[in-house]
C-alpha cells in the first residue's frame, strides 16, 4: 500500500487523507450496486490508502451507513476518519401511507426520511447513524443540505436555516464540548451558504460539493478566503462535477446530475484538450486541482465500483507539469487567483 498524506481538518486535530471516500453512490444515489461489490470498493479504498470516509443517512435512506459501518467497524478505530450528516432522519411509513413522491428507488426498502434540524431530531439521527454503522464514535457531523440547490424555495431555506442554528447546531456544539464528536461543519452544493454558516456559527469545517473544481471557482470571491483566514477546513465534494470531468466530455456529459448545458461541455472539451497536449488525464487536473487551496484538506470523490476507486488513486498520483496550469490560466479557463499545485 502506498501512504495518502494527510492533512488537519481545520484547526481540530483530526488528521484526513488527501483523498477520502465518498459514500453516496454505495447507498444507490445513482445506480444499484451490490452488497459484495460495495465492500470490494470500500476495501479497494482501503488497500489504496484512503482513511477519510464521508457518508450520510440520506444516502440510499441508511444503505450507504450500514455498508459503510459493515466495512469500517472491522479495522482499528484509530486509523481512520468518519464523517456523517444530520437533517433527515429516516421513518417507517404508517400503513396505507403513500410514499412521497421523491423517494427514490435505490433506497434501503421500507424507510423514508423525515427533515429534521431541530435539537432532538439531530440527536436522534446521530445515535440512529451509530446504529446502523454500529460505530459509536463519528468524527466529524455535518449539518446537511441546507441550501436553495437542494429546497428550491428561499422561504423555506431561512426557516431551516434558523431551525438548526437555533436547535440543531446547539446539540452539535454540545457534543462536540462533551468530546462525543471530533469537528463540526455542513455538507452543502453552494459556496454562498457555506459561508452563512462559517458567519452564523463556529464551524471546524465545510464540505463543499461541485463548486470548487477545474470548471468553476466561484467560490474563490467570498467563501475560499473566509474559510482560510478563520481556519474552516474545506473539504470538496463533487470534484468531478458529478461527471463533465470524469474523462472524456460526450455530448451527454452530466454536470449537477443533470445534462450540462451546452457552454460548459464546450469549456470541459476546451479544458480536456489543454490537458491532453500535457499528456494528463483530464480526471486527474481535476481532481489534483483543489488540493492546492491553502483552506482545502481533503477531496472525495464517489466510486461505482473497484476500477473507479483505483482510477481516483491513480488520478491522484499521476504527474502534472506546471505549465498545464499555466497554459489553462492564459488561455482564460482558469480564475487569475486560484492556487495551483505545485
Amino acid at each position: 500500500m502506498q501512504a495518502i498524506a494527510t492533512r488537519r481538518l481545520g484547526r481540530t486535530d483530526i488528521a484526513v487523507t488527501e483523498l477520502g471516500f465518498g459514500a453516496a453512490p454505495i447507498g444507490g444515489f445513482r445506480a444499484t450496486i451490490p452488497e459484495a461489490e460495495a465492500q470490494a470498493l470500500i476495501d479497494a479504498a482501503w488497500d489504496g490508502g484512503v482513511r477519510y470516509y464521508d457518508t450520510s443517512p440520506y444516502y440510499g435512506y441508511g444503505r450507504s451507513e450500514l455498508r459503510i459501518g459493515h466495512a469500517l467497524r472491522q479495522r482499528p478505530r484509530g486509523e481512520f476518519v468518519l464523517s456523517t450528516k444530520i437533517g433527515r432522519v429516516m421513518r417507517t411509513p404508517k400503513p396505507g401511507e403513500a410514499p412521497p413522491e421523491d423517494l427514490r428507488p435505490n433506497g434501503l426498502p421500507g424507510f423514508v426520511p423525515a427533515f429534521d434540524y431541530s435539537h432532538d431530531g439531530v440527536m436522534r439521527s446521530l445515535e440512529q447513524s451509530c446504529l446502523r454503522m454500529g460505530i459509536a464514535r463519528i468524527d466529524v457531523v455535518l449539518i446537511h443540505d441546507i441550501d436553495f440547490w437542494t429546497v428550491r424555495d428561499r422561504a423555506l431555506l431561512d426557516e431551516r436555516f434558523r431551525t438548526v442554528m437555533e436547535g440543531g447546531y446547539r446539540a452539535l456544539d454540545e457534543l462536540r464540548r462533551a468530546g462525543v464528536i471530533g469537528a463540526i461543519g455542513a455538507g452543502l452544493n453552494e459556496a454562498d451558504m457555506c459561508l452563512r454558516f462559517a458567519r452564523a456559527g463556529d464551524f471546524d469545517c465545510m464540505l463543499l460539493a461541485g463548486r470548487y473544481t477545474l470548471l468553476e471557482q466561484g467560490a474563490l470571491a467570498e467563501f475560499m478566503p473566509h474559510a482560510a483566514a478563520r481556519g474552516i477546513g474545506v473539504i470538496i465534494g463533487g470534484p468531478y462535477n458529478s461527471g463533465i470531468l470524469a474523462g472524456d466530455v460526450p455530448d451527454g456529459a452530466t454536470y449537477d446530475y443533470s445534462a450540462a448545458p451546452a457552454p460548459l461541455i464546450g469549456r470541459a472539451r476546451r479544458i480536456a484538450v489543454v490537458c491532453r497536449r500535457h499528456g494528463v488525464p483530464l480526471a486527474a487536473a481535476a481532481l489534483q486541482f483543489p488540493l492546492a487551496h491553502p483552506a482545502v484538506c481533503s477531496v472525495i470523490p464517489g466510486a461505482l465500483s473497484v476500477r473507479e476507486v483505483e482510477q481516483n488513486l491513480a488520478h491522484l498520483r499521476h504527474p502534472v507539469p506546471g505549465a498545464l496550469w499555466q497554459e489553462l490560466r492564459a488561455e482564460g479557463l482558469l480564475a487569475p487567483e486560484a492556487p495551483v499545485p505545485g
